[in-house]
């Protein structure tokens, strides 16, 4: 998957309440969440039940205005389910990334992986300023909740652990071995 051309949209704070429109659809891992606020792209989230996907969303952005819109959001979710099914294509697609410096740092480093070439905590380290705490690392993975566009999926354990991944070892899988075997 190479994720190209992407504008980074967040040099504003975030307002304190906002709206953020959203819709579910069913994709080759189950269903994925894309939220979208007035800045692009705010949320991609993997799941297999729907109610779940927008509980999380509302979790993420407590105090924002979800409203449910899939015309507001089918241009990104068709690009996204595009990937899905063709994880080397390109996700030209505008993010709202919201999160502390530490996490933009780790979500930076994270979109320099190849698809297809997924690297050790250890390695992710390497490539971000600052600190190189892995547990700090792995938290900010946690976190993130632009699957996909930020591709956490690819940082995993020193023994090649799948563990700890947001939406499961199952789903990690399936997406690395979707890139290794198309790159």
């Amino acid at each position: 998957m190479n994720i190209a051309a992407d504008i980074f949209v967040n040099d504003k704070p975030a307002d304190p309440a906002e709206t953020i429109q959203f819709a579910v659809s069913g994709c080759d891992v189950g269903k994925v969440l894309v939220g979208r606020s007035s800045r692009g792209v705010c949320a991609i989230l993997l799941g297999t039940d729907v109610e779940e996907l927008e509980l999380e969303l509302g979790k993420i952005f407590p105090d924002d205005l979800l409203i449910r819109s899939g015309p507001a959001v089918k241009d990104e979710t068709c690009k996204i389910l595009h990937v899905l099914s063709s994880p080397t294509a390109s996700l030209d697609i505008v993010l709202d990334i919201r999160g502390s410096s530490f996490q933009r740092k780790v979500w930076e480093a994270l979109r320099t992986i190849p698809a297809g070439r997924p690297l050790t905590f250890a390695q992710l380290a390497c490539r971000i300023p600052g600190s190189k705490s892995l547990r700090a690392i792995g938290q900010a993975c946690a976190e993130n909740p632009i699957a996909l566009a930020i591709p956490c999926h690819r940082a995993m354990g020193n023994s090649g652990s799948l563990s700890n991944y947001r939406y499961g070892a199952d789903c990690k899988r399936s997406l690395i071995n979707r890139e290794v075997a198309a790159a």
